[in-house]
């Protein structure tokens, strides 16, 4: 038997580049061995969170339990329905995989003790690994999951006779995964942008108009249009009622250099500018400069920023010029900054006299009549 688990930290705070960071852990463990999986998730207990992280486990485990147990998770149960009854994607990811499902009874928690209880013995590990560590501040995602994929394999190792044991009676893997992601179709509106799971996302202007096959995951959104890949995006949850943002300057910034004056009056103003450095330099040159001069040097900054990937860099330029009391022209920020064009090499060809070819068909008709 498998067992899968959502749990929270309730006392420990994790940031990712000092940013608190809201989520929860997947946790999966094979109840005779006690081997274990754990895995980020950002959002709530959606099927795909569901679905990707027992799979993830599954592969990572090699081998399929012939049972796999939750509590009445609302993204493998219909729990609106008197009885038991899976939803469609559950029911399609236990016949794809060969395990019969299974719940505790709703209400009665220590049915699942034989993940419940894990849960501390893995929390209490992370507080002793951070407090050796010396910071709860991870660089990156993949960071934070390599840290406690060492505390997982550490945790492992302590069962390895049992698993090893376990292993032989796993049901084989099939051949490939299948689904970790639900669908969603919108349209790209004419500000570039669409609307999935009450969270605002830019996307390229070119898509503008298109309609769109969204692949939701846990963690990301796959675009496509038809059945070409068009983008990928990181997934924002809304945070209750409040409709959250996930807006790109680059999406728009070429189609917008076009029309600088329309940045003043775009919805999507604020979100643009892509961190602080950037809001200062619109403040400062929105007091200081004629209403259009502010307009067309903030959007050509953006430009330069996106084409030759300077954004840091230009925008601490920009404002170390303001703290001396000279904003930098747009002509010197291109000259600091904007990648000049390679030149191709002058390559000399001389050509050879075409009277040797000549002496060649010469040369073999003699040999052929001499053979």
């Amino acid at each position: 038997m498998g067992i899968s688990d959502f749990t929270r930290l309730k006392d420990i705070v994790i940031t990712i580049k000092q940013q608190t960071f809201d989520h929860q852990l997947y946790h999966y463990r094979l109840a005779f061995s006690g081997w274990r999986f754990v895995k980020i998730i950002h959002g709530g207990e959606s099927f795909a969170a569901l679905s990707a992280g027992l799979q993830d486990a599954f592969w990572r485990s090699g081998g399929v339990p012939l049972q796999h147990r939750t509590d009445s998770l609302s993204a493998a149960y219909n729990n609106v329905s008197e009885q038991a009854e899976f939803t469609k994607q559950y029911a399609a990811l236990s016949h794809h995989y060969g395990f019969k499902p299974t719940r505790n009874n709703p209400g009665i928690s220590h049915e699942n003790g034989a993940i419940e209880s894990p849960h501390g013995h893995l929390k209490q590990r992370m507080r002793q690994a951070l407090l050796l560590r010396g910071s709860n501040d991870f660089g990156s995602l993949e960071e934070y999951q390599s840290f406690l994929d060492k505390i997982v394999f550490k945790l492992n190792r302590q069962h390895k006779v049992r698993f090893d044991e376990e292993r032989k009676l796993l049901q084989a893997l099939p051949k490939h995964r299948t689904h970790d992601y639900s669908e969603v179709s919108v349209s790209v509106t004419s500000s570039s942008t669409i609307t999935v799971k009450r969270v605002l996302y830019s996307v390229p202007s070119q898509l503008i108009g298109c309609r769109l096959m969204i692949h939701v995951h846990d963690d990301k959104l796959i675009l496509f249009a038809g059945h070409e890949k068009v983008g990928e995006l990181t997934r924002l949850y809304a945070n209750g009622t409040i409709r959250n943002r996930n807006i790109n300057y680059r999406h728009v910034i070429h189609s917008l250099a076009k029309k600088p004056q329309a940045f003043r009056h775009s919805q999507l103003r604020d979100d643009l500018l892509p961190n602080a450095d950037y809001q200062r330099i619109w403040q400062h040159v929105d007091e200081h400069l004629d209403s259009r001069l502010a307009c067309k040097y903030i959007v050509s900054l953006l430009y330069l920023a996106s084409n030759d990937d300077c954004e840091s860099a230009l925008g601490r330029y920009v404002c170390q010029g303001i703290d001396t009391g000279k904003l930098p022209g747009l002509d010197n920020c291109r000259h600091h900054f904007s990648h000049s064009p390679k030149q191709s090499p002058i390559v000399l060809v001389q050509q050879h006299d075409l009277s040797a070819y000549d002496a060649c068909i010469t040369s073999n008709s003699a040999e052929e009549n001499h053979a």
